[in-house]
């Protein structure tokens, strides 16, 4: 069967299976930014913006995306160009093994487009589902927050050199 898709702003013609999910179909399509951990819609890792919303790929059908816009990490920015939640994301130290952050970028990219100004319990509580095993959460939530300040027209919270504008830990040495 062919299902048409627009990603990160093309419009393909995708031939699936008839009980493919969106995840599989995605990375067969070279879009490797889209993680398969858990094969069952529960880490996050799968993450995709149907829409403006975020969507677990693993969990949604390949057929039940047809004719929707689908927005990939790839799609979000370019490595010469990162989008300011990407970039909050470096300045902050956010990035660990990788695996779930394009996920959480995306949920946040979701939560930030409902929500230009979320306290902390909001942008924890939109995070919930993407399980992460090296963060911590902490810092991935302070560059959230940042993102959102940014996206507001607000200065970055960290300097260029990733330090934190503020004082206190994130970046300095600590003695």
């Amino acid at each position: 069967m062919k299902i048409d898709l627009t990603i990160n702003g093309e419009r393909e013609a995708v031939d699936v299976g008839g009980e493919e999910d969106l995840a599989t179909v995605l990375r067969r399509e070279g879009y490797t930014g889209v993680k398969c951990g858990c094969d069952g819609g529960v880490c996050g890792a799968s993450k995709v913006l149907v829409g403006d919303e975020a969507r677990m790929a693993c969990g949604m059908s390949a057929e039940e995306a047809d004719g929707h816009d689908i927005t990939t990490i790839e799609g979000l920015g370019s490595q010469d160009d990162l989008h300011p939640i990407q970039q909050a994301f470096v300045d902050h130290f956010a990035v660990q093994c990788g695996f779930c952050i394009p996920g959480m970028i995306l949920q946040a990219k979701s939560l930030l487009s409902d929500n230009p100004d979320p306290s902390e319990a909001e942008v924890r509580d939109a995070i919930d589902d993407n399980i992460c095993r090296c963060t911590g959460y902490q810092k991935p939530v302070e560059a959230i927050l940042d993102a959102a300040g940014r996206l507001r027209g607000e200065q970055a919270a960290v300097t260029d050199g990733g330090t934190p504008a503020a004082s206190g830990c994130g970046g300095g040495s600590h003695e």
